[in-house]
């Protein structure tokens, strides 16, 4: 069997515009990947923990919909593993279905 493994890797180059954007030219030397990874867990957990705001119809679905990609978007990302390497920041994911522990 196979385990299925995400990467998502952000190059710090002059071409990344959106990173560029977001941290400057360089990386910051003590970007600390763990609590970042943490940040995403804690998000995930705010996400599934908020309440519906009181919106009826379409917008109400649409509100669920938004809440339940997030919170799957910011739960992968708190799985994750993350490294740097060469200026790439790598977050490894592991996609495989988890087996239930028996007791």
């Amino acid at each position: 069997m196979i385990n299925k493994i995400l990467f998502i890797s952000l190059y710090n180059n002059k071409n990344s515009t959106l990173i560029n954007n977001l941290i400057g030219e360089t990386m910051p030397e003590e970007l600390n990947i763990d609590a970042m990874i943490e940040r995403f867990r804690q998000r995930s957990i705010a996400v599934k923990q908020r309440g519906v705001p009181p919106i009826e119809g379409p917008e109400r679905k649409r509100f669920i919909e938004q809440a339940q990609l997030d919170f799957m978007d910011y739960a992968i990302i708190g799985d994750a593993e993350g490294t740097i390497e060469d200026g790439i920041l790598t977050l490894r994911i592991n996609l495989a279905p988890q087996e239930e522990e028996k007791e």
